[in-house]
């Protein structure tokens, strides 16, 4: 099939070039070398019409730096890592964060504002209406800037979440793919964020209530992301009972095996691959319904799932290669409706690979036990739960309380603890740094902190937001703040700055920037510069100085390459266990050049 659009444009750029031979004077020439650019530009993808914003033009003459708030600093008493909220434009602290994090972001969850055309978004300082005639370009444009930025920061086998609405998805969309890449796009997630009793908005009647937003997922490079961790759905036990009776579905687990018999060994099969499969009769073994032990123990149906959690099953009949050669070892003719058995051997695939495994088996047919424990879950209360597999599909997000959370207001609506908590949870490592550049209320900074709680992880977070209606210092900071009893963690607060690239013809701007290096390496190595422990030296008199007041055992010492160590110095600090570490010459390379200090 022709492609007319081709055909046309390259009729008009033979014209084009006839017009050339004709007109031969630079002025015309440079005029038709314009329109040519201009037809050959890319003809598939977003378009739209380019905006600058008035924070990426300060950057023309000024460097953004930080500023820490040394008055807002959280500690837990330990000398762990540190976690950095960043306040100001997010655009400048990306720029910076370029600097310190390069490839080095595991997972970013932002939730950018959804360009809905009720005050949701700003944009030079004004809220952008529904009638603004650019408004979809503005909000690309602004996206643009922060989402190249963004790519950039990520590790290589790291992922990027994106919560978003309708109003701009589709666009949303094809910047990630021209951004990201087509190929690197994950999915497409529908998130039930309002109870469709409750929803609200979408405008006229005319329009359906909207009771869903969206997440886009996008990895760094598709050959490096890790196979996320299953996301699932979690009911309540007595909840789902419930459920089930009122639409008359048949629940299956509803069997207890009270005594598993006494272990005979009987003898031994192998598997598809050679492997021994040990096989045992169990005497004696004993069954009970959930019904009964609730009345026998008088206790109720939710108390014997949690009493009973690894008990509780119901029986199948897979066909599989493994209960036949069980059965055929056995003999059909020596089972019975009474029969129990179990076996014992090492799976080379599936979840349980690697590991000595048991199944047990009941009946003349041998019916396979399916546990409850595998498709259910208890917490520490002792709360049974029923999981079921979420595809692209979320509706089991927690949405009661939502308000309560972090014990802040937020009139645009927070994100919910449980949506952030299963998106962390789905990076299979437990040590990432989790960066959120539109950080809001701060739900994403208190998963992090609550995931680690939880599984014992050492995950990290940045936090970036602007300090418009005091939102930085009253409700993200006070958040983290209201969380710490509960779970106490390290952080850090920075204020955006900035420094003149030019202020006289005297003035040395390496010299300037010099006194904000320490805010750029305590971000990069996510630490807290104390001078006891972590030591920052920036000239040669001051390790001098160091060293003479004595070196301190194992301490970690940072320094630029200007800096030189002494024999004397290296050996002392070898014997210390003194760990120096090289001061980047990055941090500000570019802005040196420009001013041809370099």
């Amino acid at each position: 099939m022709s492609n007319l659009s081709q055909i046309k444009r390259q009729k008009m750029l033979d014209y084009i070039n006839q017009l050339k031979d004709i007109h031969k004077d630079d002025e015309s020439i440079i005029a038709l070398n314009n329109i040519e650019n201009a037809l050959t530009e890319k003809k598939y993808g977003l378009v739209w019409e380019e905006h600058s914003e008035k924070v990426d033009e300060m950057l023309i003459h000024n460097i953004p730096v930080f500023i820490e708030d040394e008055d807002r600093k959280i500690s837990s008493g330990n000398d762990g890592d540190y976690n950095f909220l960043l306040e100001g434009d997010n655009l400048h602290s990306l720029k910076l964060l370029e600097k310190t994090h390069k490839s080095k972001i595991d997972l970013i969850f932002i939730d950018p504002p959804y360009n809905t055309g009720s005050e949701d978004f700003t944009y030079d300082d004004n809220y952008i209406s529904k009638d603004d005639e650019f408004r979809h370009s503005k909000w690309l444009s602004f996206m643009e800037k922060r989402l190249l930025i963004a790519r950039d920061l990520l590790a290589q086998d790291g992922s990027i979440f994106i919560s978003i609405g309708d109003d701009e998805l589709a666009q949303l969309k094809s910047l990630m793919d021209e951004i990201f890449g087509e190929e690197n796009f994950i999915n497409l997630v529908s998130v039930k964020t309002k109870n469709a009793a409750g929803a609200s908005g979408g405008g006229e009647d005319k329009k359906l209530k909207k009771n869903l937003e969206y997440l886009l997922i996008y990895s760094k490079n598709i050959n490096y992301l890790p196979v996320f961790n299953t996301v699932y759905k979690k009911t309540e036990i007595c909840e789902l009972l419930d459920f089930y009776k009122e639409n008359n579905i048949s629940w299956k687990y509803t069997s207890v095996l009270v005594n598993e018999g006494i272990k005979h060994y009987i003898g031994s099969t192998i598997d598809g691959t050679g492997d021994e499969i040990r096989i045992y009769r169990r005497d004696g073994a004993e069954f009970k319904s959930v019904n009964q032990l609730s009345k026998s123990e008088g206790i109720s149906i939710r108390e014997v799932y949690s009493k009973y959690f690894h008990r509780i099953h119901t029986t199948a009949m897979p066909q599989s290669s493994i209960r036949k050669r069980v059965i055929s070892y056995i003999g059909e003719e020596n089972l019975n409706r009474d029969s129990v058995y179990s076996i014992e051997y090492t799976p080379v695939t599936g979840r349980n690979k690697g590991k000595l495994y048991e199944q047990f088996y009941k009946g003349e047919k041998l019916r396979l036990f399916a546990w409850f424990k595998d498709v259910g879950e208890k917490d520490e209360d002792g709360t049974v739960y029923k999981k079921d597999i979420e595809g692209t599909y979320w509706d089991g997000i927690e949405l009661n309380n939502l308000t309560k959370e972090g014990n802040v207001k937020f009139a645009n609506g927070k994100k919910p603890l449980s949506l952030l908590n299963r998106i962390i949870g789905m990076i299979p490592y437990d040590d990432i740094t989790v960066l959120d550049f539109f950080a809001g209320s701060g739900t994403t900074a208190h998963a992090v902190i609550d995931m680690n709680k939880i599984d014992g992880g050492k995950r990290k977070y940045i936090l970036c937001t602007n300090n418009e209606n005091n939102i930085c210092e009253e409700v993200t900071y006070q958040r983290l703040k209201n969380i710490q009893e509960d779970l106490p963690h390290n952080l850090k607060y920075f204020k955006t700055d900035f420094v003149k690239k030019f202020e006289n013809e005297e003035d040395v701007l390496s010299y300037r920037l010099l006194s904000h290096i320490k805010e750029m390496v305590e971000l990069e190595n996510m630490c807290e510069i104390d001078g006891k422990n972590r030591i920052l030296i920036l000239t040669q008199e001051d390790l001098q100085k160091w060293f003479d007041r004595g070196i301190t055992h194992k301490t970690k010492v940072y320094l630029p390459s200007y800096v030189l160590l002494s024999r004397e110095i290296e050996l002392e600090g070898k014997k210390q266990a003194v760990e120096f570490i090289d001061v980047p010459d990055y941090y500000f390379l570019d802005e040196l050049r420009e001013v041809s200090e370099i």
